[in-house]
C-alpha cells in the first residue's frame, strides 16, 4: 500500500463523492483510478460499456430486461 498526494481541491472532491457513493475516501479514489485506467486503455468505449464489461468479467449478471430491480 502506498501514499498518494492529492492537491486540496481534488481531495475535497474525492471526500464529497465518497459521501454520496457511501465509500471511504480511499475507496472512492481507488474507484476513480480504476475507471480512469479503463477509459485510457479503451478510449473508444463509452463509460456504460466499460462498466458492463467490468461487471461481466467479475461474474455479475444484469437483470433481464423488464425485470424489477
Amino acid at each position: 500500500m502506498g501514499i498518494v498526494n492529492l492537491d486540496d481541491d481534488l481531495h475535497d472532491q474525492v471526500r464529497k463523492a465518497s459521501a454520496v457513493a457511501c465509500r471511504s475516501i480511499n475507496a472512492q479514489a481507488g474507484y476513480w483510478i480504476r475507471i480512469g485506467m479503463l477509459c485510457e486503455m479503451n478510449p473508444t468505449l463509452p463509460y456504460q460499456e466499460l462498466l458492463a464489461r467490468a461487471f461481466r468479467a467479475a461474474g455479475v449478471e444484469a437483470p433481464a430486461a423488464g425485470a424489477p430491480l
